[in-house]
């Protein structure tokens, strides 16, 4: 999957700069963005601040360290003799 060029933080930033009240053409010149890929980040991260994002980020590897290890157990418990 093709990286993003721009961080989620400069993302949300540049929405931000959006809501403002900047015209949606100087920020896609200044930002070097098309309008596309403004209208699907608003679509993606459309009222989340910054600090949202980092504690939504936490969460996430969070979830996925507690997925690997529920794995973990099931695999264990599924190598035992059924009665």
């Amino acid at each position: 999957m093709r990286r993003s060029r721009f961080t989620e933080s400069q993302i949300v930033a540049i929405l931000k700069e959006g809501e403002a009240g900047v015209a949606l053409s100087e920020l896609t010149r200044k930002d070097g963005i098309s309008r596309a890929a403004y209208f699907n980040g608003q679509g993606k991260y459309g009222v989340v601040s910054v600090s949202e994002l980092k504690r939504m980020k936490g969460v996430e590897v969070e979830n996925a360290k507690n997925s690997g290890a529920d794995i973990k157990l099931a695999r264990r418990f599924s190598a035992l003799p059924t009665r």
